[in-house]
């Protein structure tokens, strides 16, 4: 089989230009992403210890991204994407519509039992809140939000997602994910995991019984993209008496409905009906 030369070059072997270029790559990525995951805004000592980079590197970067329209400084001196991301991400919504495609099931589900919806990405090993809808109880959970990422495995979308794999790619993502999921708490172990997993194998949702926050329970179910793989979730969540036993067969039943209808829209292109 013939190579590249680079495709036998090892990250050893690279000129220091091209790995420093590649390490502010992936530092101006770091700090985009924690910027995102803050829900509101982050100030520059939160961000820099979300990312691991000194307050200086972290301060010089947003700097510059912030020249750039990337970012922008709120009154309060802290920091919030920049209307640059915007367009950006205007533009490239068109190649992806899985969000747009997503928006009637998740105000169906809202309207249908009063709790928040969630749609959720999965890139890699972590779920990506994308966009959300608020429940009409008043009382509400705020566990989630749009941009935040959690490892597999940790919400009740990551559970729903996990319980949809082959065994072998479930395995592996546990695998992956599981330094990150400890480091969160003695409830996001493989064995607590596998249990929630067993779960989605035998009703099709998921189920989060305040793993994140005590109180703040989760449903979801997983949907699948135009090639069948499972690589979105619609989620619930509410307070834990709104999650009892005896509710949670219609909640799963109004999850697994819309998610059906996604996933159909996914495959064919046309908005569910």
């Amino acid at each position: 089989m013939m190579t590249t030369p680079d495709s036998n070059t090892s990250s050893h072997s690279r000129s220091p230009h091209t790995q420093r270029g590649t390490q502010v790559v992936a530092r101006v990525a770091a700090i985009l992403q924690a910027v995102a995951a803050s829900e509101t805004a982050g100030s520059t000592a939160a961000i820099a210890l979300h990312t691991g980079l000194t307050r200086p590197t972290t301060h010089r970067l947003l700097t510059a991204l912030a020249d750039e329209g990337l970012v922008d400084r709120t009154e309060n001196g802290n920091w919030a994407l920049g209307p640059e991301l915007h367009i950006l991400g205007t533009v490239a919504a068109q190649r992806y519509p899985a969000q747009e495609l997503a928006t009637p099931c998740l105000q169906r589900l809202s309207e249908a039992t009063g709790e928040s919806a969630f749609f959720s990405a999965r890139r890699g090993n972590e779920v990506i809140c994308l966009a959300r809808v608020e429940g009409s109880f008043p009382v509400r959970s705020h566990v989630l939000y749009e941009g935040l990422r959690l490892p597999l495995g940790v919400a009740s979308a990551g559970i729903a997602i996990l319980g949809q794999l082959p065994p072998d790619q479930l395995e592996t993502a546990l695998a992956d994910t599981r330094d990150e999921r400890q480091r969160l708490g003695s409830q996001h172990r493989d064995a607590h995991v596998r249990k929630l997993v067993a779960r989605v194998r035998d009703h099709g949702w998921s189920l989060n019984p305040g793993r994140i926050v005590e109180g703040s329970w989760g449903m979801a179910a997983a949907v699948f993209d135009a090639s069948g793989q499972p690589r979105y979730a619609l989620s619930l969540t509410g307070i834990e008496s709104r999650f009892r036993a005896e509710r949670r067969p219609q909640l799963g039943a109004a999850l697994l409905d819309q998610a059906h209808k996604l996933s159909t829209a996914l495959r064919t292109g046309a908005p569910s009906a």
